[in-house]
């Protein structure tokens, strides 16, 4: 091993030439640019070239492409800020093609429906346009305000220690020195602002759902209620199938089904007839669908405590919403008597109150009261008496 003047010292069995490290004393008394500059020599590399984009500052061009750059951070910002807005505001409920009712946006008359099939697309393409813009910003800086460097470094494996752990610091340091950004306020504020703006985005659309309070409805909320349950006291709900003409009521009776057997219903009311809009709403609902199973003849069945008299004989009623992740459960073995969730293989069994068997699942399903009225057709008693679907946060075991 030999030391030369400059304090390098030389390997003489691999020939490779180390720069002595400094002591702590030495590490502390170093400026950014002696920093950075060791941090090259540490590394092995060799800067055969460094040439500044812009050797005269302030120059027409060099401000254009600045104004460039920031040009792209503002759309980012724009951009999270409509999705922000849309995100929160823009009409999002469900509103069928057949309902003729509109809104006032900007002093214009859209239609109900069109303004709800726009908020997917536009809280997308706004949040895409915000990805872009960001990213695109920060290319376009790279490009046209990094220094044009030519280097040459030997590969070095292991992880870094102390010393170079403080001198790449003052490499990025001396870079960002060298890029001007210091001096460049339109970027650094236009980059900030599309910066910041998309980290709301990002908490508003992971933490959406709790903006709004599920539970502001008492016990009428939401996730407490289904479309099962009666307007007002007495008022029948009938079990109605889809036939596929949306505004077509065809109730069911207990001599539709065979033994054996499974047909989905849905809620009808005698005020919704005639009413387009009400009719497809209940085939839309997500938490309306239910199974209705008829047994075969011979088959034991085991009723859930309290709902003993949820039953019709040998029909049943059961939520079609999974509840592991919510799909549909319309798969039925009539010899095995399982409900089966295409999604993920839950089983529950149909004669022991829908009790999940295999697969993820944990919970029965939900069970609907029901009967038959006078005129001999199926009824709903009542709404679900506990909530359907997957668990939340609030949801007891």
């Amino acid at each position: 091993m030999t030391e030369g003047h400059n304090g390098a010292s030389t390997d003489v069995t691999t020939g490779e030439s180390r720069r002595r490290r400094p002591t702590p004393v030495e590490l502390d008394a170093m400026s950014t640019e002696e920093l950075a500059r060791l941090a090259a020599e540490l590394d092995d590399v060799t800067i055969v070239s460094n040439r500044s984009k812009w050797p005269i500052p302030g120059t027409r061009a060099e401000r254009r492409a600045e104004r460039g750059v920031a040009a792209w951070f503002v759309l980012s910002a724009v951009s999270t800020i409509v999705f922000l807005g849309a995100f929160l505001y823009w009409p999002h409920n469900y509103v069928s093609p057949l309902d003729d009712s509109t809104v006032s946006i900007f002093g214009l008359t859209v239609s109900a429906h069109l303004m709800y099939s726009l908020y997917t697309p536009v809280i997308g393409t706004a949040f895409g346009l915000s990805v872009l813009g960001l990213g695109l910003g920060v290319i376009a800086y790279v490009k046209k305000f990094f220094p044009v460097e030519v280097s040459v470094q030997q590969r070095h494996d292991g992880p870094s220690d102390e010393l170079d752990r403080k001198t790449i610091v003052a490499q990025l340091a001396r870079a960002g020195k060298d890029t001007g950004i210091a001096r460049r306020k339109i970027i650094k504020r236009s980059a900030g602002a599309a910066a910041g703006l998309m980290g709301a985005g990002l908490v508003v659309g992971l933490g959406g759902g709790l903006i709004r309070n599920p539970w502001e409805k008492g016990d009428d909320s939401p996730l407490l209620v289904t479309g099962w349950r009666p307007v007002f006291p007495g008022e029948k709900v009938y079990l109605r199938r889809d036939t596929g003409v949306s505004d077509e009521v065809s109730l069911i009776r207990p001599e539709d089904l065979e033994a054996g057997t499974l047909e989905s219903a849905f809620p009808f009311r005698e005020s919704e007839r005639g009413d387009k809009e009400k009719l497809v709403h209940a085939l839309k609902a997500s938490d309306t669908p239910i199974m209705l199973i008829r047994l075969r003849p011979g088959v034991t069945a085991t009723q859930r405590a309290g709902q003993e008299d949820f039953h019709y004989g040998d029909y049943y009623a059961y939520s079609k919403v999974c509840t592991h992740l919510g799909c549909p459960t319309s798969l039925y073995e009539t010899q095995t008597n399982r409900i089966l969730c295409p999604c993920h293989q839950s089983q529950f069994l149909a004669n022991e109150y829908a009790k999940p068997v295999f697969g993820p699942a944990t919970r029965a399903l939900p069970q609907l009261p029901i009967t038959v009225d006078e005129q001999g057709y199926f009824v709903a008693r009542g709404d679900f008496i506990e909530p359907i679907g997957p668990a939340y946060w609030e949801r007891k075991p």
